[in-house]
């Protein structure tokens, strides 16, 4: 298999642009201390931006191959380099609460990535990657567009989404068919919600598989109550609704539950 085919294969396209490289690390702003998880780190361009400022640091890539390379480039420094997928590892090695995640992500798993990020908050504080375009919008969309959705309401309801530039095809070898966009997550100071989690997601997932329709239709598995269903908020359909309104629906469902 060549080099070329084998890229494609695991979803690799690796950015060589300097110009590029330059602008994410300013994004990121690495500091001496600071600690990153790097997803799909490749050969490590973006690596050794992050290594010139002082960073530890710790990649983990899917090809054995890069591990090897990354290995070689980086042997006189201290840095981690694991060979797996990021979805099916554990991120309990994650000890510090001061990682930040940075990369360019594989774009058929960078929603999932996002959702593991999520699922592990508590340790990761920022999150700055590379995206295909649409879904970097996606995420940082806010209520009354079309593409506001499950993923922008609730990345948000944890981080403070920020949609920063596009990148172009021609800076990547192989070049993909879209453009990307670069976007950045940083948490926020208090990101424990005031509802149950499960019962958070459940509404927003429910509300969006029936986006067309008014919230008093789309949410009828919930079983409301003939009060509940008559609050104003239920005329509404779910792209109108804030992260926050949200966040107070689901208030109002559990409390209804809970009188039910």
């Amino acid at each position: 298999m060549n080099n070329r085919r084998h890229r494609r294969k695991l979803g690799q396209n690796y950015l060589v642009d300097p110009v590029i490289l330059f602008e994410i690390e300013r994004a990121v702003n690495p500091q001496e201390k600071n600690i990153f998880l790097e997803i799909g780190p490749g050969t490590g361009a973006l690596t050794k931006y992050l290594a010139n400022k002082g960073a530890e640091i710790t990649g983990i890539d899917i090809d054995p191959k890069n591990i090897q390379i990354l290995k070689s480039k980086f042997s006189e420094l201290n840095y981690k380099f694991i060979q797996g997928d990021i979805l099916s590892e554990s991120l309990e090695f994650l000890t510090s609460k001061k990682h930040r995640i940075v990369g360019n992500l594989p774009y058929n798993i960078s929603t999932q990535i996002v959702f593991k990020a999520i699922e592990n908050r508590d340790l990761v504080p920022e999150f700055t990657g590379m995206f295909q375009k649409e879904v970097a919008q996606r995420i940082c969309e806010k209520e009354g567009s079309k593409t506001y959705g499950i993923l922008s309401v609730l990345t948000q309801a944890y981080y403070d989404a920020e949609y920063l530039f596009t990148v172009p095809p021609t800076v990547f070898n192989p070049p993909p068919k879209v453009d990307s966009g670069v976007l950045r997550l940083i948490r926020k100071e208090d990101y424990s919600l005031p509802v149950e989690q499960k019962l958070f997601f459940r509404v927003v997932k429910t509300a969006f598989q029936q986006r067309r329709k008014t919230l008093r239709n789309s949410l009828k598995s919930f079983n409301l109550s003939l009060q509940l269903k008559e609050d104003s908020i239920f005329g509404q359909r779910p792209e109108q609704l804030s992260v926050q309104q949200f966040l107070e629906l689901t208030q109002k469902i559990q409390h209804d539950a809970v009188s039910d």
